[in-house]
């Protein structure tokens, strides 16, 4: 079996408590820019990356040393950090050391050397400090260690080689759940099959009622044995839909003549997990840090062998029983499932631990991205960041006395920024504030370093961590975003840098996955999400027909109607009249959507007073979790109801009304982003790097959130309902061609698929 020398150290190194409290760590670009640093100034063959295998009780072990002089008989491992050297933890450092050494011993073997001087270089990014720590080895002492790794780590590697053949001899005939395949559903799975199996990129529009959970679930882990794949992440956008993802699954293995021998891990958010929110996560604070590294490997040997997924229940059990934080036993267990169900933000954000354990280990991972429309804000959100100026004032009053200086500075640097700007906003800033950033540095290290050494304080981190935010994503500031100051009024401003081109961060994460997915019900024009999220040119968009055909479907238009902002008050009389006109003819319950509550809230009062005989309710602003089931639950009533709701709120996709729950919608608006301020940059800067500005802007992600309402009406073979799009400009060509094609055609007799490069 093939290992990492990192991962060998990770599993049999690791000791003591877990300890996460925050240390100011160089970004991504510093580290690299800190290591050729270093490996610049080493001198003549001096060799920079040095490639170290070898072989140890049949582990054939690989990794690259960060530097090597033969001529010295030294090898380095260089690790970069910022601020006090004495901030790197003991169990960070232990494994620091037990990296080089197993470096050292491979190095040994492979050049014949009887010892070795060891250097550990920590290299302070911001100070250009380096300070070593030396020690010399002979080999074969550092061979005995090797191998006593080696053995921790053989009995653990021969269990998973066994997992590994036995899951993929299981795959190769996986059954399916079902007697039978929905209409179209065996299409779905073939092509899932198909780009699974040859490492392809994928852009899958598939409709309403195909069954996506399973069928992509199903052929994506068939697919795993022939293509070699060594990890399934099915990710999601919503909670609910990663529940559907679990109850898939677990009906997929009731199927099975024999128990599936398949690691499954549902990762959950960390607020979801904790046990203890009130207290820091390290050894000093939460009793579940406390020597957790000690009393993991028996925590890990359990999970293993648990049959069904490894469910937020069924962690936090194990965890309780080995007195684990089962949040972080979670993340150690994402280093042995087989199959990860988890939110995108796991794979796609700063620090998603999904990818960096592919990175590391070098895994040919298959991703599967369900509701993939969401990708390109969820994207955006990822990596963009706020800074409050309120925040820092309200803390600076009663701070400890040092904190005051640095919190001072801040604040001037702050009131300079302030007094630099118009008194309209919001201002789109040239260039970043660079006093701002400065200040930002020092509060960052004394924050660090008081927090270090005193009880939780809340507010400080919060304070902290949204400066680190700011400060990552200013490292690697470019046209991708955007930086905007807004004043809300005295002391109540905000800095802002937003991201408008996702594609520049997500495409790394693409390109170390053998194969991805990206599905949806609505994902035309396949080249907007490629291009805003940074897919290959070579990727396809395959568009799969809809089970469902036009004539369960009225479409109707209002070429008299608009709801452009100037004609909203004079168009509620109309759309009211067409709603209780439509309500008369065929009573039963419907969804109206509009673009905002000001306009929903008209056109509803004017329906009121010309129909007040047709029950209605509606939406609300920022409704609680119980205040969205009850509406949900009123489309379950006997009686019909018109129900307003805002397009691209909560109400807009996601809910599934089958059958008389729903027969009917309204869209008065084609759903177009504010033609506003910062829209017109997005626009200006789409246009430049796309040739398609005001598509990328308004139209298509307009007409997404039209298609997703609309969407609600037909969920079943046997539905039937009517759709009204209020507006003129939906009869125009560019509008009308991104709606869904099966609304206006019946699809075709055979399965055929549309298919562009």
């Amino acid at each position: 079996m093939k290992v990492a020398v990192r991962t060998l150290c990770e599993f049999a190194a690791r000791e003591g408590d877990l300890d996460f409290r925050y240390t100011p760590a160089p970004s991504a670009e510093e580290g690299i820019a800190g290591h050729q640093a270093i490996q610049a100034r080493r001198g003549y063959g001096y060799q920079s990356e040095y490639l170290l295998t070898g072989d140890c009780l049949g582990l054939g072990l690989s990794g690259r040393a960060d530097g090597y002089n033969p001529h010295r008989g030294r090898l380095e491992e260089i690790k970069t950090h910022r601020g006090d050297l004495a901030r790197i933890r003991h169990h960070q450092r232990a494994l620091h050391r037990a990296q080089l050494r197993a470096y050292g011993a491979l190095l040994c073997r492979q050049e014949q050397r009887s010892s070795l001087e060891l250097v550990l270089v920590y290299y302070d990014t911001g100070r250009d400090k380096e300070t070593l720590v030396t020690e010399t080895a002979s080999a074969e002492a550092l061979w005995q260690e090797l191998e006593q790794l080696c053995r921790h780590y053989r009995a653990w590697a021969d269990q998973e080689a066994d997992h590994r053949e036995r899951r993929d001899a299981h795959l190769a005939r996986l059954r399916f759940p079902f007697p039978a395949f929905r209409p179209r559903q065996r299409q779905l799975a073939e092509t899932v099959y198909n780009n699974s199996r040859g490492g392809g990129r994928l852009l899958l529009e598939a409709p309403t009622g195909l069954g996506k959970t399973l069928g992509t679930l199903f052929p994506a882990l068939m697919a795993m044995p022939a293509a070699g794949t060594d990890r399934l992440y099915y990710l999601t956008c919503r909670n609910t839909a990663r529940q559907l993802a679990v109850t898939a699954l677990d009906r997929l293995r009731q199927a099975q003549p024999e128990p599936l021998p398949l690691r499954t891990l549902e990762l959950v958010a960390k607020d979801d997990a904790c046990e203890h929110p009130d207290k820091a996560c390290h050894g000093e604070s939460c009793p579940l840090a406390k020597g957790f590294f000690d009393r993991l490997p028996d925590a890990r040997a359990e999970a293993v062998q648990t049959r069904g997924p490894l469910t937020r229940e069924v962690l936090a059990t194990i965890a309780a029983g080995h007195q684990l934080c089962p949040y972080f036993l979670a993340q150690e267990m994402a280093r042995w499932s087989d199959l990860v169900i988890a939110d995108v933000n796991r794979l796609f954000d700063q620090s998603a631990l999904l990818h960096g354990l592919i990175r590391q280990n070098q895994w040919q991972a298959s991703v599967l991205v369900d509701e993939a429309h969401n990708l390109v804000d969820r994207g955006r959100g990822m990596y963009s960041v706020r800074l409050d100026q309120q925040r820092l004032l309200r803390l600076r009053k009663a701070a400890p006395r040092v904190l005051k200086r640095p919190l001072d500075r801040t604040a001037r640097a702050w009131q300079g920024l302030v007094r630099d700007q118009p008194e309209t906003t919001p201002v789109f800033l040239d260039a970043l504030p660079s006093a701002l950033i400065a200040s930002l540095h020092g509060l960052v290290s004394a924050l660090t370093e008081y927090l270090a050494e005193q009880p939780p304080d809340l507010a400080l981190q919060e304070l902290l961590f949204e400066s680190v935010a700011f400060l990552k994503l200013a490292d690697t500031y470019a046209d991708h975003s955007l930086c905007e100051f807004h004043r809300a009024g005295r002391g109540r401003a905000s800095v802002s840098i937003q991201n408008l081109v996702p594609a520049d961060f997500l495409r790394a994460r693409f390109e170390a996955a053998q194969s991805v997915l990206l599905f949806s019900a609505t994902l035309s024009p396949g080249v907007y999400y490629r291009d805003l999220l940074g897919l290959p040119q070579s990727s396809r968009f395959t568009s799969l027909p809809s089970p469902f055909s036009a004539d369960q479907l009225q479409v109707r238009f209002t070429p008299d109607i608009s709801t452009r902002q100037a004609h909203r008050s004079a168009s509620a009389p109309a759309i009211a009249e067409l709603i209780a006109h439509q309500y008369r003819s065929r009573p039963g319950h419907y969804l109206a959507f509009f673009s905002s509550f000001q306009y929903l809230e008209q056109v509803r009062a004017t329906l009121a007073e010309q129909a007040p005989e047709i029950p209605q309710r509606a939406q609300a602003p920022g409704m609680s979790g119980p205040q969205r089931s009850e509406f949900l639950a009123g489309f379950q009533a006997q009686t019909g109801s018109v129900a307003f709701a805002v397009l691209g709120g909560v109400f807009g996709e996601g809910i599934d009304l089958p059958g008389d729950q729903l027969i009917g919608a309204f869209v008065a608006t084609l759903g177009l982003p504010p033609f506003d301020a910062w829209h017109d940059v997005l626009k200006d800067r789409l246009q430049q790097r796309f040739g398609a500005g005001y598509d990328y802007t308004y139209r298509v992600p307009g007409m997404q959130k039209v298609a997703q309402a609309a969407g609600r009406v037909i969920r079943t073979p046997s539905d039937q309902g009517v759709i009204w799009l209020i507006d003129d400009r939906f009869l125009t060509p560019p509008v009308r061609t991104l709606l869904p094609a099966w609304w206006f055609e019946s699809p075709p007799a055979a399965d055929g698929v549309s298919t562009t490069g």
